[in-house]
């Protein structure tokens, strides 16, 4: 028994080796938090900014959840030029639905890209074809998604931002629309990942493999985008956003990762396994890091994120206990588990869940986290074959 309690202390002491740099690590970034910038805020549109965005959406059967972005794009004022809906041959009739909103708004325009050429994942390719297609006297390329749900205000806060920060490109967080009970309780989960492994919204990155980029509501200057030759550096991508991102802060353009919980929503994924399935398999961000980043960055989250439920229920039984490896694990992981906690209440503006059944899961999603790392870890190890109704060699 002896033996084995000496064992056992053993392990412990491996494990705070693994765990510390980690959580000093985490520690670093999280402490940035307070001096953050704040959320961006809705803003009336004035003659300066007359008609200096186009924004483009790349579609392929999106007709079940288009509606929301057509209306709210709709709603945004005279700083947007125009609207051109990238269409990929869509079966389901979202070219009739763009088409209808043109009727009322002749901003909006639908155009079919060409067939998808090799070495292109389908919506860099569509995005790069809308590019090339907005009109000359625009500033500024918005790229938005056919998910998000754009409140008014939004392109003119965003634009008068950027303009006033000096950002040549600058995304936005959103607001995540919950509604299944899954979804409440896996997706903040692995929202969290994203959070313990790069530095808070507003928080400009110091280098530019460590910047984000989110693609759903996605700004960049016209100029800069010639520049680095649209989105053919991220043809390749599934995270095309975060790869462009950062290819344009290794020119040496200043990029920023702002909250916009205050001016667009998304709704993305129906149930914990669409949202297991489709937004897992990016979220290793592996397309744009390199191998070390990307098994550095695993390694955080297993010490930080994916461990610390696990080893405090194992331990716990020792504990007090005269081995001091053992106090120092069940204190270390105790912190980290309240830490996680208390990170809820900092997301929590992060998320609608007015239409959710049992909202109250939401509160209990570190209990997914084991499951949330354990999906990073599987996309780490493998390339996607399928996306958004595409199949890839």
């Amino acid at each position: 028994m002896e033996d084995f309690y000496i064992f056992v202390s053993g392990i412990a002491l491996c494990l705070v080796c693994l765990q510390f740099p980690a959580v000093a690590i985490l520690l670093a970034r999280l402490i940035k938090g307070p001096s953050r910038q704040p959320p961006i805020q809705p803003q009336a549109a004035t003659v300066d900014i007359l008609g200096c965005v186009s924004v483009v959406v790349p579609t392929l059967n999106e007709a079940a959840r288009i509606k929301p972005l057509l209306k709210g794009l709709s709603q945004q004022s005279y700083e947007v030029r125009e609207v051109i809906v990238v269409d990929s041959n869509s079966q389901d009739g979202t070219p009739e639905l763009v088409k209808q909103m043109q009727s009322h708004d002749p901003r909006f325009q639908v155009i079919t890209d060409d067939p998808l050429p090799t070495g292109w994942v389908g919506r860099p390719w569509a995005l790069n074809y809308g590019f090339k297609s907005i009109s000359p006297q625009s500033r500024w390329f918005l790229g938005m998604d056919a998910d998000t749900q754009p409140l008014p205000g939004l392109i003119a806060g965003l634009v008068k931002t950027a303009q006033k920060q000096g950002y040549d490109l600058v995304s936005l967080s959103p607001q995540f629309i919950l509604k299944y009970p899954g979804e409440c309780w896996l997706q903040p989960a692995l929202l969290m990942t994203l959070l313990y492994r790069f530095d808070p919204t507003g928080i400009n990155a110091d280098t530019p493999e460590r910047v984000m980029a989110n693609g759903q509501c996605f700004l960049c200057k016209r100029s800069v985008l010639e520049a680095v030759g649209g989105y053919t550096s991220a043809k390749g991508s599934f995270c095309d956003d975060v790869t462009l991102a950062r290819n344009i802060a290794s020119a040496g353009f200043k990029v920023g990762f702002l909250d916009g919980a205050k001016v667009f929503k998304v709704r993305m994924y129906d149930g914990a396994w669409e949202t297991w399935r489709e937004w897992g398999r990016s979220l290793d961000l592996k397309d744009a890091s390199s191998r070390t980043q990307t098994w550095g960055d695993i390694w955080l989250l297993v010490a930080t994120q994916g461990l610390p439920l696990i080893l405090l229920l194992t331990y716990l039984p020792w504990f007090p206990s005269a081995d001091l490896p053992i106090n120092l694990l069940v204190g270390l992981n105790g912190f980290l588990l309240l830490i996680r906690f208390a990170l809820l209440f900092a997301i929590a503006p992060s998320y609608d869940r007015t239409q959710a059944q049992f909202a109250w899961l939401f509160w209990l999603s570190p209990l997914a986290d084991p499951l949330a790392v354990l999906r990073i870890m599987i996309s780490a190890l493998r390339t996607p074959k399928s996306w958004r109704g595409r199949s890839y060699g």
